[in-house]
């Protein structure tokens, strides 16, 4: 479920960190400047106003209730505690965020109605925004372009374990329909992949595939690989 960005709260953000109000006084104009420092984002107007263009999807953790017990994915997770004062109803959503152009994040939140959820999911997917690799690591392609990663990746959450391959152009995205969502809105249109363990316990399944992004820029390289492989770093 994809979701337009607004910018009306920008109007009257009051920043309450430092960095915040750098960025509001233009001190700081890229989000680069943040994320290589290793700055903690903490406001996500700070994320509204560095990338405008950013994108956000809610992928399905959920499954609603259909007919003889089916039913199809659903973007809410609904769970039941028993009290004694009844059954306390908790829903959870789980949002990405992008700008297809290098840049993406993830976040998850829990509350007792859907709309907060939804928004605290939101919020945390812009705090914790990366910044990843992307390149021509094929051996079969080798066209120095960024349609692709440079690099065999691999991260494990909970059971399930990922693992990303450089796949040539027109391979398009091999990978799980959900996590192709969140790859498309890293900038990834080639991959390979492979996933191992209890991969319908979805959260970790998003966790793994995250994590192996981030690994992009973790991982060391020689300088001579990057003209090699085409890599850019963020937005190209």
């Amino acid at each position: 479920m994809e979701i337009k960005q607004t910018l009306g709260a920008l109007e009257n953000w009051k920043p309450r960190t430092s960095l915040g109000k750098k960025v509001q006084t233009r001190e700081i104009v890229t989000i680069d400047e943040i994320l290589d420092q290793g700055y903690r984002i903490m406001e996500a107007e700070i994320v509204d106003s560095l990338l405008p263009n950013l994108q956000i999807d809610l992928l399905e953790v959920g499954q609603s209730k259909g007919k003889f017990g089916g039913g199809k994915g659903s973007i809410w997770k609904q769970t039941q505690k028993k009290t004694s004062e009844g059954n306390r109803i908790t829903f959870s959503a789980f949002a990405v965020v992008g700008n297809k152009d290098g840049y993406v994040g993830v976040g998850y939140g829990r509350a007792k109605e859907t709309v907060p959820a939804r928004e605290k999911a939101i919020r945390n997917a812009k705090l914790n925004l990366i910044k990843i690799r992307r390149g021509c690591g094929s051996w079969a392609c080798g066209c120095k372009m960024h349609h692709s990663i440079p690099f065999k990746v691999q991260a494990r959450a909970g059971s399930v374990t990922m693992k990303l391959m450089p796949a040539p152009r027109g391979t398009g995205l091999t990978i799980e329909q959900k996590c192709r969502r969140m790859l498309a809105l890293a900038g990834i249109t080639d991959v390979y992949s492979r996933t191992e363990g209890t991969t319908a316990t979805k959260i970790n399944l998003f966790m793994a595939c995250f994590y192996a992004l981030q690994q992009l820029s973790k991982t060391k390289i020689q300088p001579a690989f990057k003209d090699d492989a085409g890599l850019v770093e963020g937005a190209r």
